[in-house]
């Protein structure tokens, strides 16, 4: 039995119940590890689905659950090309994939390997140096450089080592893309960490095993202290690692965190990167495999968290922190200099002095203040921080809002990069037959949006051709309907009207307003930058009480057709389709970013009431069209997230100049052409509208 002292086993237990507060408890750690899990799933079907070999991960913080939302981490995404085959030995070389043999030799920082490009037909190794991502080496070797990342930069990417950085869209997560190419097996240097046997330590061999079991990847960054980085690759082993999280306790888990805290409040000040999150991971887990299983229990969080500053000491004294796994990769080197690694000492070895009060400047969510209140050295009555109910309706909303876009984003690029949807649906029901269950779950949210665009495109052909909407549409249609959200229950009022059947449009749309709760849906759409306001606070109650799925009814995710759905549009939408001059399309798009503009998108709500204003309009109901064309206008000019306000702009000006009302449908136009001055359809509009008043005037 541990013997501590009151004040001791006090600060820890209230340590404990303030991370358990910010959201680092066994619920949400779940929550975020099941969402990011399901996200990195869906994005690996969505590429699939296209034909590119990749696979996509979700590793770091995010996905581990070791994060609070004061830290502000980025989600981690691994992208994984499949194609190349990373070899040790050339007995693995494979023809018809771009092999490069790995090697490790005197002139290689541990941890980092170089890539010799070998032959595609035979296994020779490449003698030409092909393009300015290759180089030819002192012993004549024709080597991959790691800045071959650059050519798959998106636009607002930045480089961070081996990651592609992007700013915060929408008001969700950053996130931090990493290139990799696939290892047929472990490095040797890697292998050494399962096949050292120690009994009864953490982590056992069957977790070794299992981690093991999981791929290993190489990533295009060199180390700081070598001679040569451009042609280093460093050995990743985060799948393994990930899987070592997922075996840590809350106890553990919430250590990390608290170590992640004070580097952040303390340690890298004035901008400075030099203690990275990563090495206060190789720092816990060297720590959980070192102290006692008994000891890791929140009435001694204090004691371990100590004992991991104390490890960290050690390390920048030596100015040496190995890998977990890769115990010859040194962490540090090259990380500090001289004044640099003094000054983190005394910090740290200041903190360990302080013990428990070193933690109450720390002003990440709160941590310090909820902790003087847990100690009772402030009052209550000064300012208390969010409860954790509220910080876990926060979380909650966070990752579904995340989630939920995602989805979105990932729909639309299966719709935009498809060639048959025919064919895109049969792979995604064979992942649906066969796939475990994570991947089930992904088709689940996935097939909808596939199922009734194809009965949306089927439907734009009859109509075509008939006027009418085939059996075989509506089949394909209803379908997707049943779980589907509120924008393709609009396509489907918009079908029902382009076929001039009003009355069943009308019912549908009816069903809608009735759905739709203008308080509690949030809208939502990836097309582009738009900051999210704070949904209703009923949302977070839901959010928090709800799963992912149930969760999709209250989303509002902006209405697509694609041309190829072009007679399931009304007439006044069609514009938006070629909402771009050939100026526009030359030099203000984004073929990656802006594809959607190909398509008609406009927000479901405005959309629902320009809906009803036109059925009602067809059948003599005045009144209830008089309604919808208030309730369009109130919408416009009071929803802070419409995502696409110049399109709902430009259909209530088409409104106002078939009622006749042509100076109020030139101000709708000429404020949509405030928000988007270019690759808008209210040019086109201002053109034709100019041109009736000019020959209005002269008649």
């Amino acid at each position: 039995m541990y013997h501590i002292n009151d004040y001791s086993h006090n600060i820890s237990l209230r340590l404990s119940e303030v991370l358990g507060d910010i959201g680092v408890n066994e619920t949400m750690v779940m929550k975020r590890r099941k969402i990011h899990m399901l996200m990195e799933t869906m994005n690996t079907i969505t590429i699939r689905l296209n034909d590119r070999n990749e696979t996509i991960f979700y590793p770091g913080s995010q996905s581990e659950g070791s994060t609070t939302l004061g830290l502000h981490s980025d989600i981690d995404i691994l992208q994984c090309f499949n194609n190349f085959n990373v070899i040790q030995d050339w007995a693995d070389w494979k023809k018809g994939k771009t092999n490069l043999l790995m090697i490790q030799d005197n002139n290689t920082t541990p941890g980092y390997c170089s890539l010799q490009q070998l032959g595609t037909n035979v296994p020779l190794p490449v003698t030409d140096v092909r393009d300015k991502y290759h180089i030819r080496d002192i012993n004549g070797r024709v080597l991959l450089k790691n800045d071959i990342q650059e050519s798959i930069i998106p636009e607002g990417g930045q480089i961070h080592g081996p990651s592609i950085a992007t700013q915060v869209k929408d008001g969700f997560a950053a996130t931090d893309s990493a290139l990799a190419l696939l290892c047929v097996s472990w490095p040797r240097s890697a292998l050494d960490w399962l096949h050292y046997q120690e009994s009864d330590v953490w982590p056992t061999q069957e977790i070794k095993q299992y981690a093991i079991s999981s791929s290993c990847y190489v990533v295009p960054v060199g180390s700081k202290v070598s001679i040569d980085s451009q042609i280093e690759w460093r050995i990743s082993t985060t799948l393994a690692e990930r899987c070592l999280m997922f075996n840590l306790n809350i106890t553990q888990l919430r250590c990390y965190v608290l170590m992640k805290m004070i580097v952040k409040s303390y340690l890298n000040l004035n901008g400075e990167n030099n203690l990275s999150s990563f090495m206060c991971k190789s720092v816990v887990l060297y720590c959980v495999k070192n102290i006692e299983s008994k000891m890791w229990k929140k009435c001694y969080l204090m004691q371990c968290l100590t004992i991991c500053l104390l490890q960290l000491y050690n390390c920048l004294q030596r100015e040496e922190c190995p890998h977990f796994i890769i115990k010859e990769n040194n962490l540090m080197a090259g990380q500090f200099t001289a004044d640099e690694k003094y000054n983190l000492l005394q910090t740290i070895n200041l903190l360990v002095q302080k013990g428990g009060l070193g933690l109450l400047g720390i002003k990440i969510d709160d941590v310090g203040q909820r902790l003087k209140i847990k100690l009772n050295i402030i009052p209550q009555a000064i300012h208390y921080p969010p409860s954790k109910l509220e910080i876990s309706k926060d979380v909650s909303t966070h990752l579904y809002l995340n989630f939920s876009k995602n989805n979105n984003e990932f729909q639309k690029h299966i719709l935009y990069d498809t060639e048959s949807l025919s064919i895109c649906i049969q792979r995604l029901m064979k992942y649906s037959k066969e796939g475990n269950k994570l991947e089930q779950s992904a088709c689940r949210f996935l097939a909808p949006k596939l199922f009734t665009t194809l009965g949306s495109i089927l439907a734009s052909s009859s109509i075509g051709q008939s006027g009418s909407i085939s059996h075989q549409a509506l089949t394909w249609y209803s379908t997707g309907l049943k779980s589907s959200d509120v924008s393709d229950r609009l396509k489907l009022a918009s079908m029902f009207y382009c076929t001039g059947d009003f009355g069943r449009s009308e019912i549908t749309l009816r069903n809608i307003a009735q759905q739709f709760n203008n308080d509690v849906t949030v809208p939502l759409c990836s097309c582009y930058e738009n900051h999210l306001r704070k949904p209703n606070p009923d949302f977070f109650e839901i959010c928090n009480d709800q799963n992912e799925s149930s969760l999709q009814q209250y989303i509002a995710y902006c209405v697509q057709f694609l041309q190829s759905e072009i007679n399931c549009v009304p007439p006044e939408l069609r514009y938006e389709m070629f909402r771009s001059t050939q100026d526009d399309m030359r030099h203000h798009r984004n073929e990656h970013l802006d594809y959607w503009m190909y398509w008609a998108v406009v927000d479901s709500l405005p959309f629902l009431h320009f809906l009803q204003y036109q059925i009602y309009s067809r059948l003599q109901k005045h009144q209830d069209q008089q309604q919808a064309l208030n309730d369009l206008i109130w919408i416009i000019d009071t929803n802070e997230n419409l995502r696409h306000k110049e399109t709902d702009l430009n259909l209530l000006g088409q409104l106002m100049e078939q009622a006749n009302r042509l100076q109020d449908a030139l101000k709708c136009y000429m404020m949509s052409l405030q928000i988007r001055s270019r690759n808008n359809a209210a040019r086109f509009h201002v053109c034709r509208l100019l041109a009736t008043l000019a020959s209005r005037r002269f008649t």
